[in-house]
């Protein structure tokens, strides 16, 4: 099989005519990720809220857009395209702010359990919102070509799947992260779990083990989970935010390996986060002799971004079929952490006792 590098699609289409956008949040994420992808892909910024009005008009100035004084007068903007920049225990509060009908893209996770899950899909159900949750790592280039060569054939039939993490993560940056309940799998590990049910679809069940670290007060930090696919395919998550050791032996790496053809991926951005290193896409392809570097044409952060808000956008202009990871699917990825969770609350198999 002859395979072009430069064949692989990385971007989403951007929408014919972009919609303002509403943002309420004004944390790291919004200022290093969001409004620089909402510029760089040409969709006009309304403004934002958040409760610290501080923070949000020292955003709203750096970014010459408004500040708005309340949920509600950030919710009247007509015509907006919504962007949930929230923690989970916020989202409900401002998706029951929005009009009927209302466009909005809701920060990842879908709230902070699957019960609070369930409770914004009625929302949005109720409302008739056009909601999806901003998993944009399905959006990033690397993987928008992971999917296309899969796509493709390139790998044949995948058969297993291998994400791992040793880095040094700055938790610092997300200081209302320390407290809650629920850290690695929920606020990070997400990301990997939706992008591993777009390829592999939903496991028939889970192993896992996520547990913190003696050296800091965060819940878990630290992961390791079996996806159960059966007998053919095998999925395995090692992930550890505490290896601050020199960047030397770290690593953010997806392994895909197929039947007939592999794919292996660096995700940089976690690398000396926020700067990242590049992100790396190589493919062995079916019926080659060697492995194929494929040039990208952007990074996770901010390129992903960008397409994750025109997909939101076109579909809500009719442009797009398909409303990528919706809160319908999101839910599904929702339920795949609750498992998760369940298992690593659930008692391990004990050894047999020495005769």
């Amino acid at each position: 099989m002859t395979f072009a590098p430069h064949s692989l699609s990385q971007s989403w289409p951007l929408p014919s005519h972009p919609r303002p956008i509403v943002t309420f949040g004004a944390g790291s994420i919004v200022s290093d990720a969001h409004f620089p992808a909402y510029a760089k892909g040409g969709f006009p910024i309304a403004g934002l809220y958040d409760p610290d009005q501080d923070k949000a008009e020292a955003l709203a100035d750096k970014w010459g857009v408004k500040a708005y004084a309340t949920v509600e007068e950030a919710a009247a903007v007509e015509n907006a395209v919504f962007d949930l920049a929230t923690p989970p225990g916020a989202h409900a509060r401002v998706l029951s702010a929005l009009p009927d009908g209302a466009a909005v893209l809701i920060q990842k996770p879908m709230g902070a359990d699957l019960a609070a899950a369930t409770e914004i899909l009625k929302i949005c159900r109720d409302k008739k919102l056009k909601a999806a949750v901003n998993f944009q790592l399905r959006f990033a280039p690397m993987m928008l070509a992971l999917k296309d060569a899969i796509a493709k054939g390139l790998l044949g039939e995948v058969v297993d799947f291998d994400v791992t993490l040793a880095l040094d993560t700055p938790w610092e940056l997300w200081a209302f992260l320390e407290g809650l309940p629920r850290i690695e799998i929920a606020m990070h590990s997400i990301h990997y779990l939706d992008l591993i049910r777009q390829v592999l679809g939903d496991p028939k069940g889970v192993h896992a083990k996520s547990i913190g670290h003696p050296n800091h007060r965060m819940a878990q930090t630290r992961t390791t989970a079996i996806l159960d696919y059966g007998e053919r395919v095998r999925c395995a998550l090692s992930i550890n935010h505490d290896h601050k050791f020199g960047r030397k032996h770290q690593a953010c790496e997806f392994r895909v390996c197929g039947t007939e053809g592999a794919a292996y991926i660096q995700l940089g951005v976690n690398l000396d986060y926020p700067r990242g290193e590049p992100d790396i896409l190589e493919i062995y392809p079916k019926g080659g002799s060697e492995w194929v570097s494929v040039p990208l044409d952007g990074t996770w952060f901010p390129d992903a971004f960008v397409g994750r808000m025109a997909n939101l956008q076109r579909f809500a202009a009719g442009e797009d079929s398909e409303l990528v990871s919706s809160v319908e699917d999101a839910w599904m990825t929702m339920a795949l952490v609750e498992a998760l969770y369940a298992s690593n609350a659930a008692p391990a198999t004990p050894l047999a006792e020495r005769p």
